[in-house]
């Protein structure tokens, strides 16, 4: 079951399996076909792009964590233009955990490697791409890591609510050298653009949650 909404990658797909004795029994342009024809199909492994119409958002993921819901053990492997880190764990958390594959749509160019890693996850495997494996490991540090001694306990007064004037009594250093401190902790935690408060809110939070 293949589904990709690029008609001549969906076709080149189609084509390429084919070639290794593979049957595609349906191959579909968006993710409410591909839920109705694995309904109407049942086949043996689904084969699916992550951003699909009509929002091209992360419609394949969905449908394919939809259908592992509903069929626990449900081959599936997901191709992807980008290394996506949340829908690769939303994927890899889907179903019994078994006959799972995220892979990036380069490796398709790599014909061998594609048609085996096919074959692992159809057979009940597990394959993810190495490019995904070091985002998910990235994701998964400590992210006040970079901070500095001093950087996190300046983070852990401004946590309590503190304002500069106060982080900088508590330890006894200037203001500039807390507002520094600050620029610093701020860069280091790759927040989003936003206001100065607004981030310092993320930076909170960041640091709750580590």
């Amino acid at each position: 079951m293949l589904a990709e909404d690029s008609v001549l990658l969906r076709d080149g797909l189609t084509g390429l399996l084919a070639r290794f004795g593979h049957e595609v029994v349906a191959a579909v342009g968006d993710a409410g076909a591909l839920v109705a024809a694995v309904t109407e199909h049942a086949p043996d492994i689904v084969v699916t792009d992550v951003r699909m119409p009509p929002g091209f958002q992360d419609e394949g993921l969905h449908a394919a964590v939809r259908l592992r819901e509903e069929r626990p053990a449900l081959p599936v492997l997901v191709l992807s233009q980008y290394v996506q880190r949340t829908y690769a764990s939303e994927l890899l958390d889907s179903g019994d955990g078994t006959g799972v594959g995220y892979l990036l749509k380069d490796r398709v160019g790599q014909v061998e490697q594609f048609v085996d890693a096919l074959a692992e996850v159809a057979d009940g495997g597990t394959v993810v791409d190495p490019e995904v494996v070091r985002q998910l490991l990235r994701r998964r540090r400590d992210p006040l890591e970079r901070l500095s001694p001093r950087e996190r306990e300046v983070l852990a007064l401004i946590a309590e609510g503190r304002s500069n004037a106060a982080v900088a009594r508590e330890l006894v250093v200037s203001e500039a050298a807390v507002g520094k401190h600050i620029g610093s902790i701020l860069a280091k935690l790759d927040l989003p653009p936003a206001t100065e408060t607004h981030r310092r809110v993320l930076a909170v939070l960041t640091y709750l949650r580590a």
